[in-house]
């Protein structure tokens, strides 16, 4: 038994080192060793995807963002699509949103949040999409014609834009903001923002008018295209996605890495679905998402293909492609999508779009961590404060367990009880380990002390615990969430280290109160792991730290009574 306890505890001691190793690995740019073994194949340049429907053209024939394309614009094109016009960078500001448009493609460029404040400087707002010398992201649109087509507006082209309000004024609901491009291979497409007071959605409506004497067959591609680096301010001592991700109802949400896409050869298929009759793309990062979504209220049924792939150094885009049949001379059809750009707030996320709550990743421990955010959630209505939330959650959490934990803490009493005889035992018998083992589980039986009574009741519960701390970590409403005094931003490190050094001390008590292990090794082990896993609260969020704090300090209490019961306090 003694052997079967040592084995347990180098057990979680290793794993709980190499989760560490893989969480620095992933911060500096290396490949998770729990990530997948192969890189995931695409599409060959210039073919279909599997599923698209003959003669369409694909991700591979997009313009990029630089201009080049992997299956070219005729030169005459390209001049007239680029070179038109001058383009200009157009603000729109509303009640949440500071929004920047390119006239060059129409495409969103910059957008901060008014109400979100930026994690490394708080006198700046959070910045979304942005285009500047540190930052690529944006969310672009455009038309492909089918195989063999012409060119026709895209996200190169320039636009003008027409007369109307660039701010949601004060009495007004939304505000719309008008693209018109020129004609392009007889093509005319117009886009309309349209911008909702109280939400980060916004409407896009894309109009294609045929001018030419000949039918044409357009495709809509919608993509959002950034660079693989992961947001300031991340902390190295825990790691969060940041990438693509494709969602259908099939394979629902699927995370796509960076470096996944960086090291998929040119004729390899990818991973995830290439088409489907639902569905949309975003691109995840730490506490905010962007979306393409089809439809103007809900995910609607047409077909569509989705895309990843490599840009140029670094950039990388996500997108779908969605055709809009033949369009006959003269004609006119029009096709609603929305943008989403803002924070992943659970219960809002949930009404934009089937599945679109699932980029708040809580891995594969979902089934426990949704309920756990909801009973958060009716805490902090109730209590009006997030960190005593926080507090009143693990209290819960204490209470619906105490009968468990109780167990435990009795057999480690009693552990702690019969340590010195078993003590004394080892020394007499050092040179006879058989007959020591044997005399150890006598001991045992008689004072009916089973060694892992303390252990298994606490392994049941900590599913819960590690569910609460993705919760913690994952969800947005901590950000600049005040507790008391020092504590203004329960997302960020304690800055004065106060809880931190309180989790420290908390967690040597524990190990006071618990048995001393016979085995020297093994007793030393007991004090050095919890200086060890000390060191990364330091720089944990102190909502995490809180959490573990109040944690630790109901199971001492549980733990004291116990042990002052049975009479083994400072044995």
């Amino acid at each position: 038994m003694t052997e079967m306890r040592r084995t347990l505890l180098w057990v979680v001691f290793s794993m709980s080192l190499v989760l560490l190793w893989d969480a620095w690995n992933k911060h500096n740019g290396h490949p998770s060793m729990f990530g997948p073994a192969t890189a995931s194949k695409n599409v060959a340049a210039g073919a279909a995807p599997a599923g698209s429907a003959p003669g369409a053209q694909t991700a591979s024939a997009l313009p990029s963002a630089t201009g080049s394309t992997e299956a070219p614009l005729a030169p005459s094109a390209a001049a007239d699509t680029a070179s038109a016009a001058v383009s200009r960078k157009v603000e729109i500001a509303t009640d949440l949103i500071k929004a920047t448009i390119d006239t060059q493609g129409g495409s969103v460029v910059h957008l901060e949040m008014l109400k979100q404040a930026d994690h490394v400087d708080r006198t700046k707002n959070e910045v979304l999409f942005d285009e500047s010398a540190t930052r690529l992201y944006k969310a672009q649109t455009g038309l492909i014609a089918a195989q063999g087509g012409g060119v026709l507006p895209n996200h190169l082209t320039v636009f003008d834009l027409a007369p109307g309000d660039l701010t949601l004024t004060e009495g007004k609901d939304q505000l719309s903001v008008k693209l018109v491009s020129p004609s392009v291979g007889g093509v005319r497409l117009t886009k309309i923002y349209t911008f909702h007071r109280g939400s980060y959605v916004v409407g896009v409506r894309h109009e294609v008018a045929n001018e030419s004497a000949a039918p044409v067959t357009p495709q809509i591609y919608y993509q959002l295209l950034r660079d693989g680096n992961p947001p300031s301010g991340e902390s190295s001592f825990y790691s969060t996605f940041t990438g693509p991700a494709i969602y259908t109802d099939a394979s629902k949400f699927k995370k796509i890495d960076f470096k996944v896409i960086e090291k998929r050869g040119a004729a390899e298929k990818p991973d995830h679905d290439t088409a489907a009759n639902n569905g949309w793309v975003a691109m995840v990062q730490h506490y905010f998402a962007t979306a393409w979504l089809l439809g103007a209220a809900t995910d609607d049924q047409s077909p569509r293909e989705f895309f990843t792939r490599k840009i140029d150094t670094n950039q990388y885009s996500v997108g779908m492609i969605v055709p809009m049949g033949t369009l006959a001379p003269g004609a006119t059809q029009s096709m609603d999508s929305r943008l989403f750009a803002g924070p992943q707030e659970e219960n809002v996320l949930s009404q934009i779009a089937p599945g679109l709550d699932l980029v708040k990743d809580y891995g594969w421990l979902t089934i426990l961590s949704k309920p756990l955010f909801w009973l958060l959630t009716q805490l902090q209505a109730f209590l009006g404060n997030w960190g005593w939330s926080i507090v009143g959650l693990v209290v819960l959490l204490k209470i619906a367990f105490f009968w468990l934990n109780a167990t435990a803490y009795k057999s480690m009493a009693k552990m702690k009880a019969i340590g010195p005889r078993v003590a004394e035992m080892r020394e007499r018998m050092k040179d006879k380990p058989q007959q020591m083992q044997q005399e150890m589980m006598r001991i045992y039986r008689e004072e009916k002390v089973n060694p892992l009574g303390g252990c298994l009741p606490i392994f049941v519960q900590m599913p819960f615990f590690i569910a609460l701390y993705w919760v913690l970590l994952a969800s947005v409403e901590m950000r600049n969430a005040p507790w008391i005094s020092w504590i203004t931003d329960l997302s960020a490190k304690d800055p004065y280290f106060i809880l931190p050094i309180l989790m420290t001390l908390t967690s040597l008590l524990q190990t006071w109160l618990n048995p001393t292990p016979p085995d020297p090794v093994q007793a030393k082990m007991m004090w050095i792991m919890p200086l060890a896993f000390s060191v990364m609260f330091f720089y944990f969020p102190a909502g995490l730290v809180l959490y573990w704090l109040t944690n630790n300090i109901l199971s001492i209490a549980q733990q004291y009574l116990i042990n002052k019961k049975l009479g083994v306090l400072g044995k």
